[in-house]
């Protein structure tokens, strides 16, 4: 996701920003012009990231969290993440939704499903499981507290991949590795890259695909 999107999403946490003239908007979240604001106001919109009433000058985050019953979750299926090189596009649009246990989630109630693409978490231990190619990622987006060997869900310039985080407080340098049987490079991000990285979520489970 664009980082004005993101700065965008945080300021409807405490703002009713359809109530704001464009300009004020930009000067708030630091953007040159009115209409880059409305521009990534609408694709937002068209990601169906927020509801924007236009005629009642009201924009509000919607939510991508859990629907669920006391056996079932509805999971939202936001698109894929790559467990090899970070080249695919990280889009939050919702591609469809999976029905999964309850139990399954931890009584958790803000995640999100992801679709892996690739082999470098074929040798990841999630509570047992690793993370293979068509596998579903569960994706706790609430969970800030990261801490080193986590599995994440990270963007890297707009595009998405799952790895093992380890934070490097000594040199301040973050880095990404890869648990695969085959020989993938880690990935080096210094602190002052913030605005180009950012942790989207934990992984608390994997769904694996069913062997035939």
């Amino acid at each position: 996701m664009h980082t004005i999107q993101q700065k965008l999403l945080r300021l409807a946490d405490t703002y009713n920003i359809g109530n704001m003239s464009l300009r004020d908007v930009a000067k708030i979240i630091d953007v040159p012009h009115p209409q880059i604001v409305k521009h990534h106001l609408e694709q937002l919109e068209r990601k169906e990231l927020i509801e924007w009433d236009r005629e009642n000058k009201t924009i509000v985050k919607k939510t991508t969290g859990v629907v669920s019953n006391s056996d079932f979750s509805i999971v939202p299926v936001l698109g894929s993440a790559n467990c090899g090189q970070a080249d695919i596009y990280a889009d939050e649009r919702i591609e469809g939704h999976i029905k999964v246990s309850s139990l399954l989630l931890k009584n958790k109630k803000s995640v999100f499903a992801i679709k892996a693409v690739g082999a470098s978490m074929n040798k990841a231990n999630i509570d047992g499981r690793s993370i293979e190619d068509g596998d579903y990622v569960i994706i706790d987006s609430t969970d800030q507290n990261i801490r080193s060997n986590d599995y994440v869900l990270s963007v890297i310039d707009e595009t998405a991949n799952i790895k093992k985080i380890i934070i490097d407080k000594q040199y301040g340098q973050v880095c990404l590795i890869s648990e695969s049987t085959h020989e993938y490079p880690p990935i080096y991000i210094d602190e002052s890259e913030a605005t180009k990285y950012f942790v989207s979520g934990k992984v608390i489970h994997v769904i694996k695909h069913p062997v035939s």
